[in-house]
């Protein structure tokens, strides 16, 4: 909510008009969407979500990151508890023509003064990948940040790996800023970069 009033400013001896805009930092997640895309439904998570989470194929985990393995019992608690946090949107991405959900989409660490954001995704299974279902739902919830939320940046970090990551934050025209060498420590074998 944006609140304005007009004012004159004393420069030079004469008056320049100058609008002065109050800006409410009450930007929030409070409300979980539904957003439907072609090939993807992205819904709030839900406790059910726990088992495709739980099945993860190992190299997904390894692709974001992800080094510890986590009970069903943990992520029903989790996934149950994500539509209590207004400072995070949790988006189960579901494949449309199956109804299966496929993976999630996160906006986390909230900045509501600076009107920021941090960006995760995450596909359970590597049968999904190359599909274009990450670049659709990267888009969906994107869209809906900057121009349904009210967001300015958006911040996601990508963890390279020869010929695995990457490719999807390319398709999504994210701008490059920095780059950290020790981001991931996996080593990677010689001769392969």
């Amino acid at each position: 909510m944006t609140h304005s009033s007009d004012r004159s400013c004393v420069e030079g001896g004469g008056r320049l008009p100058v609008k002065i805009v109050f800006m409410h930092p009450e930007i929030s997640f409070v409300e979980k969407p539904t957003l439907t895309g072609e090939r993807v439904v992205l819904r709030p998570v839900c406790m059910a979500d726990a088992l495709a989470a739980v099945a993860a194929d190992p190299e997904a985990d390894r692709l974001t990151g992800t080094h510890t393995t986590f009970s069903l019992e943990t992520l029903e608690r989790w996934y149950g508890s994500r539509a209590e946090h207004p400072d995070r949107l949790d988006l189960a991405m579901v494949e449309r023509t199956t109804g299966v959900c496929v993976g999630e989409v996160v906006l986390s660490d909230l900045d509501v003064h600076n009107r920021s954001c941090s960006f995760r995704i995450s596909l359970f299974d590597r049968r999904s990948f190359g599909q274009g279902l990450g670049t659709e739902a990267s888009r969906l919830i994107l869209g809906h940040a900057f121009d349904t939320v009210g967001l300015h940046r958006i911040e996601l970090e990508v963890l390279r790996f020869p010929r695995d990551a990457g490719r999807g934050d390319s398709r999504s025209d994210w701008a490059h800023e920095r780059s950290s060498d020790d981001a991931c420590p996996e080593e990677v074998p010689a001769g392969v970069a």
